[in-house]
């Protein structure tokens, strides 16, 4: 599985908002009204995880929720980390219609 370095994963990150690249991850922080809508978001994540068969790091403090993609067995970032984030991002948007 090919691996992004950081020149070509901040390229990608140019049209995805938020995301940064922290070593050989890809990284955001997204804030919520309260716990419970932090925790729904989570949820939602982790099924979008599971079906794409790829877990975050991820910690959780009240309304905010803050997110790590990497593909730990390619030892970096990868196409896997991409799809999740913009995934992701996806359902923010929609949620934000």
């Amino acid at each position: 599985m090919r691996t992004y370095n950081q020149e070509e994963a901040e390229q990608l990150l140019d049209e995805m908002e938020d995301w940064e690249f922290i070593e050989d991850g890809i990284e955001k922080s997204y804030e919520f009204d309260d716990f419970v809508s932090a925790f729904s978001f989570m949820t939602i994540v982790a099924m979008l995880a599971e079906k794409a068969n790829h877990h975050p790091e991820w910690s959780n403090i009240y309304n905010q929720v803050h997110i790590r993609l990497s593909t730990h067995d390619a030892g970096g970032v990868t196409e896997k980390d991409f799809e999740l984030a913009r995934e992701i991002d996806g359902f923010i948007s929609e949620e934000d219609e």
